[in-house]
């Protein structure tokens, strides 16, 4: 009955993206259709939307699982997903605002006017597709861990078992292709509904079936500080708490530079709706706290995974303790999730290549319709070419990439998020810093075995950090100081093709004017 369900509503949900072209419908000629729907969602739907992108699947897998494993350092993510909001209701009504005024479809379309430079903007560009790509990827690796759990696909990782997932995949890319953001919206308000009705339900129904709360945590507590190779702790350590602090903080400084959730931001029709969501999205981060804990659910419940595959308890646990057919529930859930944020995220990186490269370098006088033809091919590259990433990757590889991912679309924050306040630093030195913390964020992220804190030793002074922060560090340091050199040597700081007005929403709209035609 488990796999009569799930295959049963994942059917149901590949005909309603595919028939989501005819929802709000658009021409699809033009990017800012295709990409962003034509900009029409009010509120509950850009909740829902932002939340697909924000709140991916993995994240419901992987969090629980270092809970499993860890302890109390998986539950990073919750107050990560409670800092962002502040930053959220700062930065995003100012970003959407701009992006409605001068028709913006992407971050890099605000730093090429921003800046007059095309260099910081394909900076910015490259670095979005660069981070994303392995994000997209822990989303199939979270179907891949459901379908192993349900025993459609064999253990393991590589080339077995992928036939499922690949079916599963090009059904993505053809939904992707003939609806752009459309048919990932509708399948976003599936999402919500389905995530937060069986979590709320399989939560109660484990915690009884295994004892009670007291119970779950006096297992957790006995048996997390046994793990190996290293113990882990029901509270943190003082050791911990640099890197905990630091991990939430980075993420979240993070979170809103990515693509995929620029991309759902910009499709809300106003400002109010894009301020009211900042306000409404944390239901979503209390939903997070409950779902970590199904980690110590799985501890009590007795769950055992193989080494190294700590993703897999939460599967586990759903096939082991529930009833067939909420399993089944449960899994679909989990999929569709996947399917949601998977397709927003082709959707964004699609269009940041079609605009931002394709646009810019390749096709300077490509039309509007050209524009989404690129846009509609390079979904399909790059939902297909992440399959490539799973059978290409061991699973340690692809979660070590998107390590990689956070640390590198960090180093976006000064020509984007700061820019939006203040353009006080020179073009050049932004770029200077921009490479500088790529290099050196990658360089301590290799360094410590991918693994998400970088310890340093000052003297007696030693402390731990998430180095895509480290790496700021260095790159507006860099930025700050070739400012001042770089302005008295007389170096061109280019046009600003924006204005103060432009950021405020009692601002006039300038039809056709910046890169929307």
């Amino acid at each position: 009955m488990t796999r009569a369900i799930f295959l049963g509503l994942l059917l149901a949900t590949a005909a309603g993206g595919l028939a989501a072209r005819r929802w709000r419908p658009g021409t699809g000629d033009t990017l800012e259709d295709w990409g962003l729907a034509g900009r029409p969602f009010g509120t509950a739907l850009s909740w829902c939307v932002i939340s697909g992108a924000v709140y991916t699947t993995y994240t419901f897998i992987a969090v629980p699982a270092v809970l499993y494993t860890s302890g109390a350092l998986g539950f990073f993510a919750v107050p990560y997903t409670i800092i962002v909001y502040p930053i959220f209701l700062l930065v995003m009504p100012r970003l959407w605002t701009i992006a409605r005024r001068h028709g913006y479809l992407t971050t890099a379309d605000f730093v090429r006017d921003r800046y007059d430079s095309p260099g910081l903007a394909v900076a910015v560009a490259s670095t979005g597709i660069l981070a994303t790509m392995p994000y997209i990827t822990l989303q199939l690796i979270g179907i891949q861990v459901v379908l192993e759990a349900m025993g459609l696909a064999p253990a393991g990782s590589g080339t077995t078992g992928v036939a499922p997932l690949a079916v599963g995949l090009a059904v993505l890319a053809a939904v992707v292709f003939a609806t752009g953001l459309r048919g990932p919206a509708m399948l976003s308000v599936v999402k919500a509904v389905m995530i937060f009705g069986t979590t709320a339900v399989a939560l109660v129904w484990i915690t009884v079936e295994v004892g009670g709360v007291g119970a779950v945590f006096a297992a957790a507590a006995r048996a997390l500080p046994a793990r190996t190779p290293q113990a882990g702790t029901m509270l943190l350590t003082p050791e911990s708490y640099s890197a905990y602090a630091t991990l939430a903080l980075g993420s979240a400084l993070a979170l809103f530079l990515y693509p995929h959730t620029v991309t759902a931001v910009l499709s809300a029709r106003s400002v109010r709706v894009v301020r009211k969501n900042a306000y409404l999205l944390p239901a979503w981060t209390l939903l997070l706290g409950l779902l970590a804990l199904f980690g110590f659910l799985a501890i009590a419940a007795g769950v055992e995974t193989p080494k190294g595959r700590g993703a897999l308890a939460i599967p586990l646990l759903i096939r082991s303790v529930l009833p067939d057919w909420l399993a089944g529930l449960f899994f679909a859930a989990v999929v569709i999730g996947a399917v949601v944020s998977s397709g927003i995220m082709a959707v964004a990186a699609s269009n940041v290549f079609a605009r931002n490269v394709f646009k810019e370098y390749i096709k300077p006088d490509a039309t509007a319709r050209q524009q989404a033809q690129t846009a509609r091919a390079a979904s399909v590259v790059v939902t297909m070419g992440s399959l490539l990433f799973v059978i290409g990757l061991k699973t340690q590889a692809a979660i070590n990439l998107q390590l990689l991912g956070g640390v590198w679309i960090l180093q976006t924050l000064p020509a984007v998020g700061i820019s939006l306040f203040t353009r006080w630093f020179h073009r050049s030195a932004l770029l200077a810093g921009w490479a500088a913390g790529m290099v050196a964020g990658t360089a301590m992220t290799a360094a410590t075995g991918f693994v998400a804190v970088y310890r340093i030793s000052i003297g007696p002074l030693q402390f731990a950090s998430y180095p895509a922060l480290l790496a700021l560090a260095l790159n507006l340091v860099v930025a700050a100081a070739l400012t001042p050199l770089l302005t008295r040597a007389g170096l061109p700081r280019g046009l600003d093709a924006t204005d103060d007005a432009d950021y405020t929403p009692r601002a006039p709209a300038r039809a056709g004017f910046g890169p929307s035609t």
